[in-house]
């Protein structure tokens, strides 16, 4: 263990004698270099804020120098924080000592990590009141620094059910309309949670029943999280701007804070939404419902808000209509809502039709761009493909794969998530097939061909966007996905017009030029074992000959460069794959093209494996080739004496 590591483990364990004989009668410049970061990314000032080691945390910074706004990461709750200073980490443990000492010694009561999360965020994350009292009251802490996704402090106390937290934010003036960057307020969040107290609270302080980016009023969110009591709380009746309409709710008075409800800030738009008119709660009930079927799996409990939403439907007589669909759906069955208490309650004697119900529902309520419309048809094609019903599951997933394309941004997680899926399923499909023969599930060429054709598109739909992909690891999963259904597409019969079909969309995604990891092209992808690692389950393996045969029959270039100057070839002979080089060969390849570390194919094969043996290079080393690799060994100048041609032909040996 080197010494920097036993430094910052001495810290972590609180071993304070230990650090001061490691550190005692070093030079300042050795003090700085121990107490910054090790190769984790931490600070063994930050490690001993996040355990709350109060002696050694003084230590560090009275005697060693070590900056107490130094930023780094540490571990909380699972995940790796980045760029946390001192402060936060012990706010976020709820270590108040330290707290306070670092607050003396100069930290910043509102620094941020990189995720623009501030120490007092971090403690009301955690629920730890006595530190936020002592951040907000000793040193004004900004109750309003939201993250990056727009969340406030009290966005996230009422999230985390923090009911102390909240009520001492509000009576110290917290904004209780403020919105996130989707739009959701702390009512919002409140109704994901189910703190029927805190929600009662931000009502008492004239929080406001808005819609969020998704059009969901806190109400909805209560349904969609199968939070009955904040359902039916929300849809009792309470007549408009009476106080009494809420029994028992002591109001909190922010300071300073006006006696009138909120306005909205100057120029600003909202909807706000009653949440107890008739419609209201009818979609809620019907909402809720659908939750039961899916999330709980209590068809009964289903059935049972279905009915009170029924009624409220038909109540005084005035029948509230349901908005006609402007299709049927296949995916569905072509099943459509029932209207009628003799068709609901028809429904008891088949559970599959409830379930089919409660996808419309959701779909009509929350409409196509809502996550949960296409997760919980994706859920229920899971659920079919679970009984053996691939044929059905594979209609609802189609179906939600189309409604994210239509939907959600380009390389969105669920998207992708989609095509992993259907990888997968077709795999499994396929082996089952195998295995069983006749008596297994057949997946056709339009199957495995619609989905293909549609991992293009979302591909062609990335690269429109007026910057480059901004994940490269989520544009990198999309190639990889799309190699392995051509995988499995070269593993199904097809005819002469299936396979220019295939071609004409293989060549569709070359045409792209799409780059993933290092520069890596598709033909690049083809040839590496780690395209093989895309998911929980094994679907195709890689490299693949038959893969890399197609992309060079639909034009890929055999001489593509990653960002190392590395061929296919490159790639290939790294993974030894003397087929593959054959194959790369017979395209045009180059076999003595060199990469940024001046190596050639051949001087990469492993001279243990039989690969190296089987390649003969000076087979396919032309005399052209030759005379461009004397020209650049012999530093012989030619830039502007030939065709740029040349030049290029050139600079690839």
């Amino acid at each position: 263990m080197d010494l920097h590591t036993a430094v910052y483990n001495a810290a972590r364990d609180g071993k304070l004698q230990l650090l001061q004989k490691l550190l005692s009668g070093r030079s300042r410049e050795e003090l700085e270099e121990l107490t910054g970061e090790v190769a984790s990314g931490g600070t063994p000032l930050l490690i001993a804020a996040r355990y709350g080691h109060l002696d050694v945390v003084e230590y560090l910074v009275d005697r060693c120098g070590a900056s107490v706004e130094a930023g780094g990461s540490v571990h909380f709750d699972g995940e790796i924080i980045e760029g946390a200073p001192p402060l936060w980490a012990a706010s976020a443990a709820g270590h108040l000592d330290v707290v306070r000492s670092l607050l003396r010694r100069g930290a910043s009561v509102n620094r941020t990590t990189r995720t623009n999360s501030t120490p007092l965020r971090a403690a009301c994350f955690d629920g730890h009141l006595e530190v936020v009292r002592y951040l907000v009251g000793e040193h004004q802490a900004d109750l309003e620094v939201a993250n990056r996704h727009g969340h406030t402090c009290l966005m996230i106390s009422c999230y985390k059910g923090h009911r102390e937290i909240a009520r001492y934010l509000l009576e110290q003036g917290a904004q209780v309309n403020r919105r996130s960057a989707k739009g959701n307020t702390a009512l919002h969040d409140c109704a994901e949670s189910g703190s029927l107290e805190i929600l009662q609270l931000l009502l008492g302080c004239n929080a406001r029943m808005e819609r969020d980016g998704y059009g969901m009023t806190p109400l909805l969110a209560a349904s969609v999280t199968g939070h009955t009591n904040i359902v039916e709380y929300l849809i009792q009746e309470q007549p408009a701007g009476d106080e009494q309409a809420q029994p028992g709710l002591a109001r909190v008075q922010p300071q300073g804070a006006r006696s009138s409800p909120e306005e909205p800030p100057s120029g600003e738009s909202y909807e706000s939404c009653c949440p107890t008119s008739r419609e209201a709660a009818v979609e809620a009930l019907e909402l809720l419902g659908a939750t039961y079927v899916d999330k709980k799996r209590d068809l009964l409990g289903a059935l049972k808000h279905w009915r009170r939403a029924m009624e409220l439907r038909h109540q005084g007589g005035e029948y509230l209509p349901k908005p006609e669909p402007p299709q049927l759906v296949l995916a569905y069955d072509y099943s459509r809502e029932v209207n009628t208490t003799e068709e609901l309650e028809a429904l008891i004697t088949d559970p599959d039709e409830m379930r089919m119900q409660a996808l419309l529902i959701r779909e009509r309520i929350l409409g196509p761009s809502h996550p949960d419309t296409s997760y919980y048809i994706r859920y229920r094609g899971a659920v079919y493909a679970d009984s053996g019903n691939f044929e059905r599951c594979i209609r609802l997933w189609k179906y939600a794969l189309d409604m994210q394309q239509n939907n959600l941004e380009p390389l969105s997680p669920m998207t992708a998530s989609s095509f992993l899926s259907f990888a997968e399923l077709f795999s499994y499909v396929l082996q089952d097939r195998s295995a069983k023969g006749s008596l297994g599930t057949p997946i056709g060429f339009a199957d495995l061909m619609g989905v293909l054709c549609k991992g293009v598109r979302e591909v062609e739909r990335a690269l429109q966007l007026p910057k480059e992909p901004g994940d490269s690891a989520q544009f990198t999963k999309a190639l990889a996905i799309i190699l392995h259904l051509l995988y499995l597409l070269e593993k199904v019969e097809c005819t002469p017009d299936q396979e220019h079909l295939k071609h004409q969309t293989v060549y569709r995604l070359l045409k792209c030029a799409p780059r993933g990891k290092n520069g890596f092209t598709p033909l690049h992808m083809a040839v590496d074992a780690e395209t093989t690692n895309v998911g929980r389950y094994p679907v195709g393996r890689f490299p693949s000959l038959q893969v890399v045969k197609v992309l060079l029959d639909c034009g890929a270039d055999p001489d593509s460069r990653d960002f190392d100057n590395n061929t296919p070839l490159h790639i290939a002979a790294q993974n030894n794959c003397p087929g593959i080089m054959n194959a790369l060969i017979e395209a045009g390849a180059h076999m003595d093209a060199t990469n940024a570390f001046k190596k050639t194919a051949y001087e990469l094969l492993d001279e243990k494996l039989l690969a190296k043996s089987t390649i003969q290079p000076f087979n396919y080393v032309t005399l052209q080739c030759l005379a461009a690799r004397a020209l650049d060994k012999n530093k012989i100048p030619y830039k502007g004496f030939i065709p740029e041609e040349l030049e290029a032909f050139i600079e690839l040996h």
